[in-house]
């Protein structure tokens, strides 16, 4: 599925977004402080969009990806990125490699949340951080009925006009409602070895970072 739309992905992020996107991924950037000599991996980077503003402030990062189509993308927009084909459940690093591990709008397309984040435990470094930056439930009742409205009609019909793959935009809407809100996420980090976790909604909590630390 993400082989077939990674052509127009980005473009498609944007535009359902209401042009959200770049700005959930500056706050993301700030929150990690990218620096030279730091170690990052960008789990789930699809063509690279959220690894670029790392790689770009001096950070040496490794984006992966399990989608073919993906990774031709991303390697064909940013040639500058190290792209790397692998499974977010059985990463091909050593123990404790990266300083920094973050999977952005991807752990949702995991088939097991609690392996991947132990996986990520795994190859981080001790006293190293992860960001997961997901879709998630807005805190207001209003704005999340019109939120809901949006995903399961608006949406769906939009991707229809700009992609020929609209089924994947169908899982993409239901694939949020389904997703655990903000707490029930951050119970998951904990029992999956991560330590003072915390989030920080975006967008009334159509986004949530979740930040811990090994």
């Amino acid at each position: 599925m993400f082989d077939r739309v990674a052509r127009r992905y980005d473009l498609l992020n944007d535009l359902l977004s209401l042009g959200q996107t770049k700005r959930w991924r500056n706050r993301v950037t700030k929150m990690i402080s990218p620096k030279p000599g730091m170690k990052i991996l960008d789990i789930a980077a699809g063509t690279g969009a959220s690894s670029a503003p790392l790689a770009k402030a001096g950070a040496d990062v490794t984006a992966l990806d399990f989608s073919e189509g993906m990774l031709a993308e991303g390697r064909r927009l940013r040639p500058e990125i190290t792209f790397v084909k692998g499974d977010a459940l059985a990463l091909g690093f050593p123990d404790s490699t990266f300083d920094v591990t973050t999977i952005s709008f991807g752990l949702r397309n995991t088939k097991d949340i609690a392996q991947a984040l132990k996986e990520a435990l795994r190859v981080t470094k001790e006293n190293g951080s992860i960001y997961v930056v997901e879709f998630s439930h807005p805190t207001s009742r209003i704005f999340r009925s019109i939120y809901l409205k949006y995903l399961m009609r608006l949406l769906p019909r939009v991707a229809r006009l700009f992609t020929q793959n609209p089924d994947a935009y169908d899982y993409l809407a239901e694939s949020i409602i389904a997703w655990p809100n903000q707490a029930d996420l951050g119970e998951i980090m904990g029992k999956s070895g991560w330590r003072e976790v915390n989030w920080e909604n975006l967008t009334f909590g159509v986004v949530a970072v979740h930040t811990a630390l090994k």
